[in-house]
């Protein structure tokens, strides 16, 4: 190179090192506005794949912090899943509730499957009630596929909605499935919406494959 292009590299990189330098300090001044914390309620919802996924992940990243984690699986009951024997790994950590009985298509049963939804609500209730006052059971409860018995009107939303907002301060709630109600959108911290692009089971007639979909 040039003694010109040296110059110029060279002020091409203190310009670089100058933003860089600024952006650190902006994101040093946000950070540090940022104090308060609180249990979150946090919905993993979308048509794209990822949302029962990302849900383990945080469980599985609370379980490495030393929390205790609740897990209530409201469809994927029959499952044998990967999630399920990685976590039960951790019984002094995690309580882990497999009661649905599969998809509305599976069991071809409406009753059978607001049975199954009541069944797992009451369980999910019992578990975020263990978690007020003094000795909270659980730090993160998992509600797996919730949104789905809401979308088929197999629990009542407005009690469902009540009771979560009325949750412990400090307890984290994890809700999944697609099609989240309006209301729940609206109660939670944080939403996530997975959005589908391409799917191998749609484009390429390709079947659930362990440790990918289970």
């Amino acid at each position: 190179m040039s003694e010109a292009e040296n110059e110029q590299a060279a002020a091409d990189f203190d310009r670089a090192n100058e933003k860089s330098k600024k952006r650190k300090a902006a994101r040093e001044k946000m950070l540090s506005s940022k104090v308060n914390e609180k249990g979150l309620i946090i919905v993993h919802t979308g048509k794209g794949k990822g949302k029962s996924t990302a849900a383990f992940g945080l469980a599985t990243r609370a379980v490495g912090n030393g929390m205790k984690i609740g897990v209530v699986q409201f469809v994927k009951g029959k499952w044998e899943t990967g999630e399920k024997y990685v976590l039960e790994k951790f019984p002094d950590q995690v309580d882990m509730y497999a009661l649905g009985e599969g998809f509305t298509w599976d069991t071809q049963d409406r009753g059978r499957d607001i049975a199954a939804a009541e069944k797992a609500w009451e369980k999910s209730k019992e578990m975020i009630d263990a978690c007020r006052g003094e000795n909270p059971k659980y730090d993160m409860i998992v509600l797996d596929e919730l949104n789905i018995t809401l979308r088929y009107d197999h629990l009542n939303l407005e009690e469902v909605i009540d009771f979560l907002e009325d949750k412990p301060e400090d307890l984290h709630i994890v809700i999944t499935g697609r099609n989240a109600k309006e209301e729940m959108i609206e109660i939670a911290d944080l939403v996530t919406e997975m959005t589908l692009v391409k799917h191998p089971f749609r484009d390429q007639n390709i079947k659930a494959q362990r440790g990918i979909e289970f």
